[in-house]
């Protein structure tokens, strides 16, 4: 268990660090193709585009829910989805081409069940592979009552 977690924490420096160096290589790339300035202006650009759209995917995923709601069904899918968009926002407003492509990328329906469905299946394994330490039990309980 202390290993799994210590491999997490490991990924997630390793993102940290990684993903500003490939930020900062492609604006670079971009910036030496189109200019500084062009490239200031499509990273605020993208950023303001990508956080309308993640506006309205937003509201029509609120609107899903509530349709859910009313039927008295539970909007689990609309739940996680909007917390896809919720990220995908935060992506968009970092300045960066990489987390651009990849905060668009969960703006999409497609690409955002392709990624929710990838995400739910690795974590059922997870829980499944986890089941096998699992002892199941139960308890009897006896009690003595003395005669008086």
């Amino acid at each position: 268990m202390q290993t799994q977690i210590s491999r997490q924490m490991n990924a997630i420096l390793l993102l940290i660090i990684c993903i500003p160096l490939i930020e900062i290589y492609l604006m670079i790339k971009v910036g030496g193709v189109i200019g500084a300035f062009s490239t200031i202006f499509l990273i605020f650009f993208t950023a303001v585009t990508g956080v309308y759209f993640a506006k309205l995917a937003g509201l029509n995923t609120i609107r899903s829910g509530f349709n859910q709601l009313i039927r008295n069904e539970i909007p689990i899918y609309e739940i996680i989805s909007g917390a896809a968009l919720a990220f995908a926002a935060l992506l968009l407003i970092l300045p960066g081409f990489l987390t651009d492509l990849i905060g668009f990328l969960l703006i999409i329906p497609t690409t955002r069940n392709f990624f929710i469905s990838s995400i739910s299946f690795k974590l059922k394994n997870k829980k499944n592979n986890n089941n096998e330490d699992i002892i199941e039990g139960s308890i009897d309980e006896q009690h003595h009552h003395k005669d008086e």
